[in-house]
């Protein structure tokens, strides 16, 4: 059964260019799934799952008390495995395909404030060392170009063009972006090149931009822990990794950039899903005003 699995991830990735994070998601999904069929139901082939099978994992799922949006993320995974299992001949019929999802709310992150923003950014220069001068960079570059975390954290020296203030950024579907920087995202990067990142480096070869404590490259989870420290000491608490990118482009907005530019520079490929964030700069650009951003914004 794992081995269907592995060919499902695999296509998924050659033919339809899905994220890693994605891919991530759907391997844990599917591996949990195979597991309660095998355990749980003693199913030893997919040939053998019906209707009842997916019923009983779904309520096994209720039992557990998963949110309905990853319910409806697993059943989202379970129907296209099963799709990929007919199409490649593996199965005769699909035990999914009465399957409905469960009725999901609205994803809706929120953009922070310009002065909750300023308090979070000034945090890492209260501190002192090659990690605060690291931290200082990330933030303030992180809220100049609007990237996601897992770009940011992908983000290699070569990436970075201080003489011509910008990045290049290598997004969803290998779509390159130029991205300009601001002059306190140019300065701190500046700060950590210069007087950082060698003193914590343990390669001198190693390509990354930022790296952990132990010299290698930073991860999305521990940049989330980094976040947290600092958005704990500016009295922010309602803030996830994902906030200075809708922070960003709010206050773009708001601020008279052109939706078309923001919506290069974040990556979008539907300029629906960046409108979205001119609604939020039109009504509150200064409150605490939610983002109405479905799916799309985690798919585009």
């Amino acid at each position: 059964m794992e081995q269907q699995i592995s060919q499902f991830l695999q296509a998924l990735q050659a033919e339809k260019d899905f994220s890693q994070n994605t891919i991530s998601a759907y391997r844990n999904d599917l591996g949990q799934f195979a597991a309660q069929l095998g355990g749980e139901q003693g199913v030893t082939a997919w040939a053998e799952v019906t209707q009842d099978h997916l019923v009983n994992y779904l309520l096994h799922l209720r039992g557990r008390q998963y949110a309905p949006s990853t319910v409806a993320r697993k059943t989202a995974a379970m129907k296209s495995f099963f799709h990929f299992l007919i199409e490649t001949a593996a199965i005769t019929g699909d035990p999914s395909a009465l399957l409905t999802s469960p009725k999901v709310d609205k994803y809706v992150p929120r953009a922070i404030t310009p002065d909750e923003v300023e308090r979070l950014l000034a945090q890492p220069t209260k501190a002192s060392g090659v990690e605060a001068l690291r931290d200082r960079a990330m933030l303030e570059t992180l809220y100049a170009t609007g990237v996601r975390v897992s770009e940011l954290v992908a983000f290699d020296l070569a990436c970075v063009e201080l003489g011509n203030e910008r990045v290049r950024c290598l997004g969803k579907g290998g779509r390159e972006r130029l991205i300009p920087l601001k002059p306190s995202a140019v300065r701190a990067l500046r700060d950590y090149l210069g007087r950082g990142r060698g003193r914590i480096a343990r390669d001198s070869a190693d390509p990354a931009l930022f790296l952990n404590h132990r010299g290698q490259r930073l991860t999305r989870q521990g940049f989330w822990l980094i976040l947290k420290g600092y958005a704990r000491l500016a009295g922010i608490y309602d803030i996830t990794p994902h906030t200075l990118r809708h922070s960003f482009a709010a206050h773009e907005l708001h601020r008279g950039a052109e939706l078309r530019s923001v919506q290069q520079i974040l990556g979008h490929v539907s300029i629906s899903t960046t409108q979205v964030y001119q609604q939020l700069a039109d009504g509150k650009p200064h409150g605490r005003g939610v983002l109405a951003l479905a799916e799309a914004e985690h798919r585009d």
